[in-house]
């Protein structure tokens, strides 16, 4: 007879405390960016923190219903939780402009807007649900084709392809370039780890680095073109022009990140203080909240922070060495992929290492859709490490 194991000892109590950790930095760095009164109600301050409770109190329930379903589950039913993604995806753009549930935000058509709940972005949940797309596709691909060759190589590349295509068009079409980079980013570690031959990988890689290096030289020097034979958007230009020269463009684009960059290099070695901010920052309480950390905290409170996510990250990839499961595997790949990528472009566009896209901090920044997106992938890493351990100790019992 098998003896089942404790639920508290397969529960993963260290990414918990990881979490409760950044639930508190996300807390005192909200409360922080709102002393600047951006946004105001008949005169009155909005106060953000117990929506981001709230937020936060909804994400753990995800977690908590995520969890309780096997990877197995999840492998089943994944083309059924792909396809749903894509679908909603296309109602945002198929549904018009007019009606009062669709919400759109400097000209990004990316929201329902749903009576007593708020603005949700389809999205920020899209992300996983294309994460266990392209591990159900992987792995069933590996299972048909044990047997490696440079031709089943080249087809599973089309293969992912193919699953990538609908999502990052729907997300193009909502003028979502931030969003976009995400799911090419958590593709790209998917090639990696999926063990497609470097013979491939290679020249895929020159390529892709080749077209993006001639997109961005025709955007300094064929601006036209680039608008009438691709439909780019102007606004796409300026991002890169105060990008790369801020300073030319203080009056409009440029603007936000010379405060963002004023704003971080206040708080020097040790800070302002905790709500001692003192440069405006457009949209702190969100995508640019890591100036608020920084100037509050100086560059020891914000390399505390860069540390709790690289903590973060080590204890993810220490939980994908330890699984055996290959569709757990790739799971937990792409959704590092996914945070990985998030911090790197957030806080790289708030000291000009990178341009200006609207990526939130990963559970920090202010925003329900993000906010749960994040937590529905914790939650499936949370299940993955806990029906695992179940696995392992069932089949040292059959022994």
């Amino acid at each position: 007879m098998k003896i089942p194991n404790k639920p508290a000892d397969r529960f993963d109590w260290t990414l918990a405390f990881i979490l409760l950790l950044f639930f508190l930095v996300s807390l005192f760095a909200i409360a922080s960016a709102q002393t600047t009164g951006q946004y105001k109600i008949d005169s009155i301050p909005k106060n953000f923190v117990p929506s981001q409770i709230q937020w936060y109190f909804i994400g753990c329930v995800i977690i908590a219903i995520t969890m309780f379903l096997e990877p197995d589950q999840y492998k089943k039913a994944a083309w059924v939780i792909y396809g749903g993604g894509v679908f909603i995806l296309a109602l945002l753009i198929i549904l018009p402009d007019s009606m009062d549930l669709v919400s759109k935000r400097n000209g990004a058509k990316s929201w329902f807007h749903l009576p007593g709940v708020g603005s949700i972005q389809p999205a920020e949940f899209m992300k996983t649900f294309f994460i266990i797309g392209m591990a159900r596709m992987i792995t069933v691909h590996h299972e048909k084709f044990a047997k490696k060759t440079l031709k089943t190589d080249f087809f599973l590349l089309g293969k992912i392809i193919v699953v990538l295509f609908l999502p990052l068009l729907f997300i193009m079409m909502q003028t979502d370039l931030g969003t976009g980079l995400v799911f090419i980013a958590i593709t790209a570690a998917f090639v990696v780890v999926a063990g497609i031959t470097w013979r491939i990988i290679f020249p895929v890689f020159i390529g892709t680095a080749t077209i993006g290096a001639t997109l961005l030289w025709m955007t300094l020097y064929a601006q036209d073109f680039l608008q009438n034979k691709l439909g780019l958007r102007p606004y796409m230009f300026e991002r890169i022009y105060s990008w790369l020269d801020p300073y030319s463009y203080s009056s409009n684009e440029g603007r936000h990140l010379i405060t963002s960059l004023n704003a971080i290099g206040s708080g020097e070695v040790f800070g302002k203080g905790y709500k001692g901010r003192e440069v405006y920052v457009a949209e702190s309480h969100t995508d640019f909240i890591f100036t608020t950390i920084s100037e509050d905290w100086g560059f020891i409170g914000a390399s505390l922070v860069i540390c709790l996510y690289f903590f973060l990250i080590y204890h993810l990839t220490k939980i994908t060495l330890e699984l055996k499961d290959p569709f757990s595997t790739y799971i937990c790949a792409g959704i590092i992929a996914m945070i990985t990528f998030h911090v790197f472009e957030n806080i790289g566009m708030t000291i000009q290492l990178l341009p200006i896209t609207g990526i939130p901090l990963p559970f920090i920044s202010y925003g329900g859709s993000s906010l749960m997106g994040n937590m529905l992938a914790i939650g499936l890493v949370f299940s993955m490490k806990y029906h695992h351990r179940t696995y392992m100790f069932s089949s040292d019992d059959d022994k």
